[in-house]
């Protein structure tokens, strides 16, 4: 079938492949390594300082050491649990008096971008502090 004039010509196409049929074991092999090394749990530990806002009470210990691998929630229900606090009270977290983190953010993503001499500061309220 001859081409229309003027029509791009695929034969071209098939020589600039990123890989060849070949390739896909070693690239299968690559992705399944890439997931491995994702699964696998970071052992590196982050100084998490705890401050209080408001009329939150005040914690006899304030430094702690979390596995940087853990989600956000597990420094939330840490935190619940050494105050005493039941899932219903209300608990307003904040990562250096600016934000408040999303639950499944990792520790190790938050101390990597917001850490304060060394410490991942997280203030805690029972009302809402800031938006």
């Amino acid at each position: 079938m001859a081409q229309a004039s003027g029509s791009p010509d695929d034969s071209g196409r098939l020589a600039t492949l990123p890989w060849t049929p070949g390739d896909a074991s070693e690239t299968a092999a690559e992705a399944l390594q890439a997931l491995d090394t994702y699964k696998k749990k970071d052992p590196f530990k982050v100084i998490v300082r705890f401050k209080a806002v408001g009329n939150a009470p005040i914690m006899r210990q304030n430094f702690y050491k979390i596995t940087a691998s853990n989600r956000f929630q597990a420094v939330i229900q840490f935190l619940r649990k050494e105050l005493s606090w039941k899932s219903g009270d209300p608990l307003f977290t904040y990562i250096n008096l600016a934000f408040s983190p999303a639950p499944d953010d990792t520790v190790s993503n938050l101390y990597k971008s917001f850490a304060t001499e060394g410490h991942l500061i997280v203030n805690y309220s029972t009302t809402a502090a800031w938006g």
